[in-house]
């Protein structure tokens, strides 16, 4: 990674689609970055559009030709963000697609760019993404909600054997859903007793109902299923409450760094967190990323970021492999490809076209026992929980 290019992508403006230009040239390599850039998922966008505008200015020439890249607000909206992919791929000739935040609409554009015969990586985390409605075209770099909750519940279940009644609050949408189908799944397994449910809207911003319900119902163990702003809301509040001193708060996947740093260590500390990725695991990817935020922003990367980043880069890799901008060439180069990532050695699954990595348990420590302004927990655990590709109900045409 080049230093200088990192510097001058740190201080330069964000790019947003400006689709009198023509996306698909013949002197460029285009990606296009369609994510939520207004709404409550607008924090998340704003990080994406970094991490892919990162890898492209790193990139620089491919094949001799220029990488350029331009962002979409898909605004959250499943309707919006097939439009907007139908507009770059039918009137500007654009096939690579990198983003998503959302499962609701990183499902509805897997269907979109599959059928123009696109490449499409997302870090969604619905199962159906790499599962009942995989295609050809879709990558997904997340690990999908089954690993969350046996990475994260399993392992809390086996840490507390005595903490036997959970309750749950779940957003009502894809993801959450996912993860709560498995989350009950580890309770019948360890014979937890579920005392309640809360689901919410994507709306959602008071949760002050959600957690006297969960009080009353007197768990040892109050699991979060929402994610970045409202999963900040909801802790908040629990911690608001008292909540911590009388039960274990977990939350199944946190957006890392940048929702630690809204947080503040006082609501942190002692919370257990999972996490896709973290700036403080020591591999190769990891130690150069890191170092080089830190010379550039003064401040350590945070998981969309990167996560966003190494999904270009793999998209932009696999063209180099190719040696092509054929689709039909770069998702050949994809599969089963394995590459140096955050979590380590990552490969991308050919069965399902699902990346196999690391997954992480972290837990908040207080401000005293920080190391520096980054340093808000510590990892507990980590590991692979993937379920074979014949149980994910991919069928690739």
């Amino acid at each position: 990674m080049d230093r200088r290019n990192f510097l001058r992508l740190s201080a330069a403006a964000p790019l947003t689609a400006a689709f009198g230009t023509v996306l698909a040239q013949s002197d460029t390599i285009e990606l296009v970055c369609p994510v939520p850039l207004s709404g409550p998922f607008a924090a998340n966008g704003k990080f994406s559009e970094m991490g892919v505008r990162l890898a492209v200015e790193n990139y620089g020439k491919l094949l001799g030709k220029r990488v350029t890249y331009t962002t979409m607000d898909t605004e959250g909206k499943p309707a919006t963000a097939v439009r907007k992919v139908q507009e770059a791929a039918q009137q500007k000739g654009a096939r690579f697609f990198v983003g998503g935040i959302l499962s609701s609409e990183a499902l509805a554009m897997s269907k979109e760019v599959d059928k123009v015969r696109g490449v499409y990586m997302t870090i969604a985390g619905a199962d159906e993404i790499t599962g009942s409605d995989c295609n050809r075209s879709t990558f997904r770099w997340s690990v999908p909600t089954y690993g969350i909750i046996d990475q994260t519940v399993r392992q809390l279940a086996e840490k507390f054997p005595n903490a036997k009644r959970w309750y749950t609050i779940t957003p009502q949408y894809v993801f959450g859903e996912g993860l709560l189908h498995w989350s009950k799944e580890v309770f019948k397994a360890k014979g937890i007793e579920h005392v309640g449910n809360s689901s919410h809207s994507l709306a959602e911003k008071e949760f002050s109902g959600y957690l006297t319900n969960a009080m009353a119902a007197k768990p040892d163990v109050l699991l979060l299923l929402n994610f970045a702003s409202q999963s900040s809301d909801t802790l908040r509040q629990a911690v608001s409450f008292g909540i911590k001193k009388n039960m274990i708060i977990v939350v199944a996947q946190s957006a890392g760094l940048e929702q630690f740093e809204s947080l503040g260590p006082d609501i942190c500390d002692g919370v257990y967190f999972g996490l896709q990725n973290w700036h403080g695991v020591d591999t190769p990817f990891n130690r150069e990323f890191v170092r080089l935020a830190n010379v550039a922003t003064k401040s350590d990367t945070n998981f969309t970021v990167t996560s966003t980043y190494t999904c270009a880069k793999a998209v932009l890799d696999a063209i180099k492999k190719a040696n092509s901008t054929d689709p039909r060439a770069v998702i050949a180069a994809m599969e089963g490809m394995q590459y140096e990532g955050p979590t380590g050695i990552e490969e991308i699954r050919r069965g399902d076209h699902q990346v196999i990595k690391d997954f992480y348990l972290l837990k908040g420590k207080p401000k005293a026992a920080m190391k520096n302004k980054s340093d808000f927990g510590d990892i507990v655990s980590s590991g692979k929980s993937f379920l074979p590709v014949e149980k994910t109900f991919c069928k690739m045409a």
